[in-house]
């Protein structure tokens, strides 16, 4: 799959890239990320949101738990355009996720239907620009390596849920960008950034569909706070969908 991102000399610059330079992230809400996806080719929201109704049980979490479900994908991100890769394994060393690095894991695909949809293309278009923008010239990539991961996570009356089970972290790439997709009977789920000596430099909520989180993962750590059913009798779920790049 190829994809012709956005024309650089029509689409939008990005708001928030002041602040990701300034602090090593930034916080865009829903109301600012819709109208700027949209210019760079969101559509049919509905569908993509709904594809986190079928994702594969995480069976590799090192705690035990059953409470996360995702899909995974890698691209090639460059000027050009966007190509899916052959599938192949997530892997993160010990330095990186001390809970479940140091081996080869294999998640279900993403379906090939939503690795071409326009909304995640969307999405790797802002990410991609994102990058280019604030990596100096001479660092840039030719192509950025890009994993892209659907995550839900499922609390239980009697099991939290952990959106970063391995706590604290950074995920040894150059760039993050979280996007949220849908939250049901959930409570908590607060995201903190800390320097690199651990302070705290900003928390804030993941709370709509298309509130967005980015962060430059040389300057900062980043974790997310359990999450909770509001209502035991119900289900719940929290639903995001993580992007990583960096440099091939």
């Amino acid at each position: 799959m190829a994809e012709t991102p956005a024309c650089r000399g029509t689409a939008p610059t990005l708001p928030f890239e002041d602040d990701l330079a300034k602090n090593g992230f930034a916080y865009q809400q829903a109301a600012t990320m819709r109208p700027l996806l949209e210019a760079y080719g969101l559509e049919r929201w509905h569908d993509f949101a709904e594809s986190w109704n079928h994702l594969g049980v995480d069976r590799y979490m090192a705690d035990g738990g059953r409470y996360r479900r995702r899909r995974y994908a890698t691209f090639s991100v460059t000027e050009e355009g966007i190509t899916r890769k052959p599938h192949q394994p997530h892997y993160q060393s010990r330095d990186y996720n001390t809970l479940n690095g140091g081996i080869e894991r294999w998640f279900k695909p993403m379906l090939p239907d939503i690795g071409s949809h326009p909304a995640l293309l969307a999405i790797l278009r802002v990410a991609h620009r994102m990058a280019t923008d604030l990596t100096p010239q001479a660092q840039r990539p030719q192509a950025w390596h890009t994993e892209v991961h659907q995550f839900r996570i499922e609390p239980s009356p009697d099991t939290l849920g952990q959106p970063t089970p391995e706590g604290l972290h950074r995920d040894g790439v150059d760039w993050v960008c979280v996007v949220m997709i849908d939250r049901d009977n959930i409570a908590s789920g607060e995201t903190s950034i800390h320097d690199l000596n651990r302070t705290t430099v900003g928390s804030f909520t993941l709370t709509n569909p298309l509130d967005t989180a980015f962060v430059n993962d040389s300057r900062v750590y980043h974790g997310v706070t359990p999450v909770t059913p509001v209502d035991p009798t119900r289900p719940a779920h929290r639903d995001v969908l993580v992007v990583t790049l960096r440099h091939e």
